[in-house]
């Protein structure tokens, strides 16, 4: 009776952790120049979001959450242009600008309240301990890095998915119609 060599079996945590290892690596390759364009024009909008956050809230002595809301808009409104005409150009297609943008706002404002939810958490850390989070360090970072950088994973994926579609192909626009 002849025998066969079997493989031992891999463990299925390696070969999953391999798996997904290679899809993020296959994914990040795919949209790579989507991620530096969305990159360079989340950079503007960020500058100008932390400098007016910081322009009212420290030099104005606007109460945080105004500042952050006035701040978050402005940079918002930069972005939409930049991502519309820049990052995801080639999408446009017949879409009108003003449903991209209420589309934007709408995911901009679930940013918004990502961002929101980071100050919402650091005042009341600085119930418990005032000593680390009453001051404007501690503010700043839970609005400026916390919460724009949890919601810009969340934005970069609703912008691309939902407000800059690949406009339709001409056969399935036929076949609508």
């Amino acid at each position: 009776m002849p025998t066969s060599i079997e493989t031992p079996p891999q463990h299925p945590a390696r070969s999953g952790l391999g798996g997904l290892i290679a899809r993020a690596t296959g994914l990040l390759k795919r949209h790579a120049s989507e991620l530096i364009r969305f990159a360079g024009v989340g950079g503007v909008a960020y500058v100008i979001d932390i400098g007016l956050f910081n322009l009212m809230y420290l030099g104005l002595d606007w109460s945080y959450w105004y500042a952050k809301i006035i701040s978050a808009i402005v940079a918002m409104t930069v972005a939409f242009f930049g991502n519309r005409h820049w990052t995801w150009r080639e999408r446009r297609g017949s879409a009108a600008a003003h449903r991209q943008y209420a589309l934007y706002f709408f995911f901009n404002g679930i940013g918004l309240l990502i961002a929101m939810a980071c100050l919402w958490a650091n005042s009341g850390l600085a119930q418990v301990w005032p000593q680390y989070f009453d001051n404007e360090l501690a503010v700043n970072l839970a609005a400026n890095f916390f919460g724009v950088g949890i919601a810009s994973v969340f934005r970069f994926f609703a912008y691309r998915t939902w407000v800059f579609r690949h406009p339709p192909k001409l056969t399935e626009a036929l076949e609508n119609a």
